[in-house]
């Protein structure tokens, strides 16, 4: 082959080419008859030393030598001579003597040539060794590029016209090297990937600069349906002078290479993307986004109806699913398919049906004549098969041993069907998001159980008052964090007073909740018992102290529960006097909102959080006027959405100072202006506007410390009920309040006694003096002459208990608002109960 053919660009010069070598001609005899100057150049001989002798006396014997090279030569010298007596040609490498004795290898070509008069010569052609060894090397390399190289070799003219291919790119293409020379690549490449490659082609011949591996998709016109992935290297060839010959492109096919490490890189993809959160619906659109487009173009992830309830898995696969994701690139498939949340079976015959019945993956062609089961109605199902849907995939989901639903993925734009590896990818896939939704699956049942019980604590409907109008909101935490424990509460109290409260237990999950309902009894418990608000502070730390003592192990060891703390505020409103009275542990002051809309927050004193022990707790008084808002909440509400909470109280601050707004409305703009859809801390807000009770409904008279002080009680009872229109209730009413003050009178220390009188949701009486004895009530026995006047009150009366106050004490009494026949009753009870 002519290392300089046209269109092959400059290959490796022959080393015999007569101007590169030197030459000799030898007689029929083996004498010296012609000699060059090259000859002369290589061996140091000029001709006249030389002409006339035998060829072999410049050869190197070696016989000093006597070492295995020499014995080489020999054997070469004996071949070439006896192919030169029989008449052939020969071909090799020989040891020469130089004039200065030296060995010389050189590299032989020899030829008989005949005379005109038919006697013989031989013209000998002799370059260096070393260049003939490596212009060999060169031409076996070339050689070897064409016809044994795995990699495709193509060669180019200028116009971009193919000249050469080798064997293995004939293969590639199922094209013969003579039935593609000529041709252009888009004879036998479609589709816009032979513009690319045409396009960097081009670049290469206009700027000499190479194309190193780049990666390119191809499809084949003979296999238009199957895209392939090839290595492109490409270089400029050029002849000594620099004149553009064309270009060389090698061309590796790569496909099962560059899908294996597609795969990979969509695997370390979905192990970053999937289970990023512990929401079952998030944890499912997960897994269908990594799908499409690189696996499928259509993916559906289906639940077992009791795992996308969060509940325990079904140990085998029946009754209904639930569709927690769709994503296709194919827009009318979301038209057929069943949509995200709906609860539907699947047909026994279909391959999901079979997937979750024998927990095993399928991989098979969707036929054209798919029946109606795949989709929803047959409508859909006319529509669906011309999506051209042709390979499906179905994988159950499972996880730690028990089946939670199944991933369904489908190819219809891309033409090629899925493989096996494609399904082992699948496989990956749905292990992965299995467990992670089974680790989904297994927090929302705790989180369910915990916000269950938290809201089970909370209350559900607050009570109506006439001291206050009431609205609240909560909001529970974001599922990343866990239910917490903050907690409201509004409890009504004796005179008509109410009491206000929000908390806040430290930490979240199941132990902050149970811990925020036994701090909610207990305060329940403190209110009933008129406790004044740093009365029940004091009392609540207590009670957190002792709870965090039952969680420390006798060994000191840790429980791994979450530390016993909370922070608390408590307001006492009387309507009479339009006093609120507050402590604080811990917690954020309230803020105070007056008719016209201007907002304070008052300076109250700051206690310490509940459970640090022995610090004291003050309470402060505040004067509201009639138709004041009262805003408690916890820290979740104004340091959310990462601001800081001088930010968070401003914005609270702006949106309460709008007037003219109802309480419901405040709520709703409230949770608009400061929190996000799901706020990282659980929140609490009660909002509360104070009522006054009108002068007429109250009455207050202070009696002297004497023994007509009864009879004077009673005479202004009846006459106040009348006044009233309660004159019905005036005998049982007048029973009460003479039988408390006739103990007021007897055990009160000789002080004046105040007597009260409420006309609210009920009657209340009340009897204050300045003694602190508590009365005791006792069942009298029948021998004995009192201690029936407690009982007696008790029998007529919802509730009634004792208040304590820095000036003494206060014995209330409330009575429903009754009828003239109920009064008649409880006189005629009395001789009954005297017995």
């Amino acid at each position: 082959m002519d290392a300089r053919a046209p269109g092959l660009g400059e290959g490796p010069e022959d080393p015999f080419a007569l101007h590169n070598s030197a030459s000799a001609v030898l007689d029929d005899h083996g004498r010296v008859v012609g000699w060059s100057e090259r000859a002369q150049e290589h061996l140091g001989y000029p001709p006249e030393e030389v002409l006339g002798r035998t060829a072999v006396e410049f050869l190197f014997d070696g016989d000093a030598d006597g070492d295995d090279a020499c014995a080489r030569d020999r054997e070469a010298v004996m071949d070439a001579v006896a192919a030169c007596l029989r008449d052939r040609g020969w071909s090799g490498v020989l040891p020469v003597r130089h004039r200065n004795g030296q060995r010389v290898e050189l590299g032989f070509r020899a030829r008989a040539v005949i005379r005109a008069d038919s006697a013989r010569e031989w013209f000998l052609v002799v370059a260096p060794a070393e260049e003939v060894r490596q212009w060999e090397a060169d031409r076996s390399v070339l050689d070897g590029l064409f016809r044994r190289s795995p990699i495709g070799l193509s060669v180019h003219a200028p116009d971009l016209s193919i000249l050469r291919i080798n064997r293995a790119l004939a293969r590639f293409t199922q094209l013969s090297a003579a039935e593609i020379r000529g041709r252009r690549i888009g004879d036998f490449l479609i589709g816009p990937d032979l513009e690319t490659i045409e396009t960097r082609l081009q670049r290469v011949l206009e700027t000499g600069q190479p194309l190193i591996f780049t990666e390119q998709p191809c499809r084949l016109r003979i296999d238009p349906g199957n895209e392939r992935v090839v290595s492109v290297s490409a270089f400029r060839m050029e002849d000594p002078s620099g004149g553009i010959l064309g270009v060389t492109q090698l061309v590796e096919d790569v496909t099962d290479r560059y899908r294996a490490r597609r795969r990979l890189a969509l695997l370390n993809r979905a192990s970053a993307r999937i289970g990023t959160t512990l929401d079952l619906g998030q944890t499912t659109r997960e897994l269908a986004d990594v799908a499409v487009p690189d696996l499928a173009d259509a993916v559906s992830v289906d639940l077992l109806e009791s795992v996308a309830r969060g509940e325990d898995a079904a140990e085998e696969a029946s009754g209904l699913v639930r569709r927690m994701a769709v994503h296709s690139v194919v827009a009318q498939a979301l038209q057929v398919m069943y949509s995200t949340g709906e609860v539907f079976h699947f047909d026994p015959r279909t391959p999901q049906a079979r997937c979750l019945a024998g927990q095993q993956p399928i991989l098979e062609p969707v036929l054209q004549s798919s029946p109606a089961w795949y989709f929803k109605d047959p409508e859909r199902t006319q529509r669906a098969l011309g999506l051209g849907a042709h390979s499906l995939i179905v994988v159950p989901l499972t996880a730690r041993g028990l089946l939670l639903g199944l991933l369904s993925l489908w190819r219809a734009k891309r033409p090629e069907p899925f493989e096996e590896d494609d399904l082992t990818l699948a496989e990956e896939f749905a292990a992965r998001a299995a467990l992670c939704i089974d680790n989904a699956r297994r927090y929302t049942q705790q989180h369910q159980a915990a916000l269950t019980l938290q809201r089970s604590l909370l209350p559900r409907e607050l009570p109506e008052h006439s001291a206050v109008e009431v609205a609240h909101r909560y909001l529970p935490a974001d599922p990343a964090t866990g239910v917490g424990g903050d907690w409201f509460d509004v409890i009504p109290l004796s005179g008509a007073r109410v009491a206000l409260v929000v908390g806040d237990v430290v930490g979240h999950g199941l132990h902050a909740a149970a811990t925020m309902g036994r701090l909610r009894t207990a305060v329940h418990t403190l209110a009933g018992l008129d406790y004044a608000p740093d009365e029940v502070l004091f009392h609540l730390d207590d009670l957190v102290n002792r709870l965090a003592d039952e969680q420390e192990p006798a060994d000191g060891g840790s429980t791994g529960e979450q530390i016993v703390g909370a922070t608390c505020l408590y307001a006492v409103y009387d309507p009479t006097t339009r006093r609120c009275t507050l402590a604080r542990a811990g917690h954020l002051p309230p803020v105070v909102v007056t008719s016209d809309g201007t907002v304070s927050v008052p300076d109250l004193p700051e206690g310490p959080p509940l459970g640090l022990g022995g610090l004291p707790f003050e309470s402060a008084e505040l004067e509201l006027a009639e138709g004041s808002l009262l805003a408690l909440y916890t820290d979740g509400l104004v340091e959310a959405r990462g601001q800081d909470l001088d930010e968070g109280l401003e914005r609270l601050r702006e949106v309460l100072s709008r007037p003219g707004r109802s309480l419901e409305e405040t709520c709703t703009a409230v949770q608009a202006a400061l929190l996000p859809d799901h706020p990282p801390d659980d929140v609490a807000l009660l909002l509360a506007r104070t009522r006054v009770l009108a002068p007429e409904q109250v009455a207050s008279w202070e009696l002297p410390a004497e023994p007509t002080a009864a009879a004077r009680a009673r005479h202004l009872t009846e006459a106040t009920l009348t006044r009233w229109g309660l004159e019905e209730m005036a005998f049982t009413a007048e029973l009460v309040v003479s039988e408390l003050v006739t103990n007021a009178y007897r055990y009160g220390g000789g002080t004046p006694v105040t007597l009260r009188l409420i006309r609210d949701r009920s009657l209340i009486c009340e009897v204050s003096d300045s003694s602190s004895t508590a009365p005791h009530l006792r069942r009298a026995r029948i021998t004995d002459e009192g201690g029936r006047g407690l009982f007696l009150v008790a029998q007529f009366t919802d509730r009634w208990g004792t208040r304590y106050t820095r000036d003494g004490k206060t014995v209330w009494t409330e009575l429903p608002l009754a009828t003239a026949a109920e009064g008649h009753s409880a006189a005629a009870a009395i001789p009954a109960l005297n017995g």
